[in-house]
């Protein structure tokens, strides 16, 4: 185990302590902030409160073109914690606590790191990607930031993730007409009905997609969330609501499946079609250079001699940064199955992995 560990434990068991959950997206400028700020000497600190919970703290000493993200919320706990969530318990192996894995673990090392070297470093947290409304990211990216690359600290297992999926939610509503149920046209005016025929046919669609690869990922996945509509078993459904999502590959063009799904319904029926949220692949933007882009967040991470790790299925804001033309990939603690569990936890061997990495990294020139 690294030297450095007993610190980060510490700093983790602090960060855990704050209640930012999100929702309900009650998070303010102060509690966690204060803390990252008073454990950051030397670091020139900007906090940014963007409204609904969404906080923002970019702290920057020297002069760096990389920036490390860290997002500070968490999922609501769920009633099957066996324990209280912002109490850390260490184990001979696991740190355990709400956020520990995703991703209080990276930012724990990340501030160990900071203070165990003198160099050029640049740290942007964050209080809303729990949300699906990356206010954070958007307004940072927008700005005048002057960086060129961007490690985004979610848990990868200690290996360089080069690639992920993109992801999209969706909200339609379907129209119909109330009637009897005897009727011979409830096969057509129920809405409930429409809704039925488009699912079926928008799971062919997406199961015909199994051929398709990009980096390590194949196929298209999807998923339908929710349907609700009608009355009653002898009453034609006037109206029906479904909501479903889609991870597209980084090789696949949104705006076009969009039409797809869109069009899977009958014009007659389909009365609202709206996207909820979107989040792009990883690498993001032209996807002619998808892999050219991919290419070169592989020589970054060669560069600083990191593990490069597999293709993911989930989701994270280094798609962003690759969108605003950073070379991006995704580097922390933990492994993805335990983010968002009850007793969510990361081992000490990822925590101090991690923070000797970072250390490595910030002694570099960046």
């Amino acid at each position: 185990m690294s030297a450095m560990l007993p610190d980060v434990l510490k700093h983790l068991e602090a960060l855990v302590g704050f209640d930012t959950r999100n929702p309900p997206r009650a998070i303010g400028t102060g509690g966690i902030f204060d803390y990252l700020r008073s454990q950051l000497p030397g670091f020139e600190v900007r906090v940014t409160d963007h409204g609904a919970g969404a906080v923002s703290m970019l702290a920057v000493r020297g002069n760096p073109t990389r920036v490390f993200n860290v997002h500070l919320d968490t999922v609501p706990s769920s009633p099957d914690w066996s324990a209280d969530p912002h109490t850390l318990r260490i184990t001979a192996d696991k740190a355990i606590g709400l956020g520990a894995c995703d991703i209080k673990g990276a930012a724990a090392g990340l501030v160990a790191a900071a203070n165990a070297t003198q160099g050029d470093a640049a740290f942007l947290f964050s209080s809303d990607e729990e949300a699906n409304d990356a206010r954070c990211i958007a307004a940072f990216l927008a700005g005048d930031h002057g960086f060129k690359e961007a490690i985004i600290a979610e848990p990868t297992m200690c290996e360089a993730v080069l690639a992920h999926r993109g992801i999209s939610s969706v909200l339609m509503r379907f129209k119909g007409q109330a009637g009897h149920a005897s009727g011979a046209d409830a096969f057509e005016l129920s809405a409930v009905h429409q809704a039925m025929r488009w699912g079926t046919r928008a799971l062919d669609h997406a199961k015909a997609q199994s051929h398709a690869r990009f980096g390590g990922l194949t196929g298209l996945r999807f998923n339908i969330g929710r349907i609700e509509g009608g009355i009653k078993a002898n009453m034609i459904a006037p109206a029906a609501e479904l909501r479903f999502g889609f991870r597209p590959l980084p090789s696949m063009d949104m705006d076009s499946m969009h039409a797809q799904f869109r069009d899977m319904a009958d014009a007659r029926a389909l009365a609202h079609y709206e996207e909820t949220f979107r989040g792009p692949s990883l690498p993001a933007g032209d996807i002619a250079r998808a892999e050219e882009k991919r290419l070169a967040a592989r020589d970054l991470a060669d560069e600083l001699g990191l593990p490069i790790g597999n293709a993911v299925d989930f989701w994270t804001e280094a798609s962003l940064f690759s969108a605003a033309g950073l070379t991006a990939f995704v580097y922390g603690p933990g492994d993805i199955a335990q983010a968002h569990t009850a007793d969510e936890w990361v081992t000490l061997e990822q925590l101090a992995n991690a923070a000797a990495n970072y250390t490595r990294l910030l002694e570099q020139t960046a």
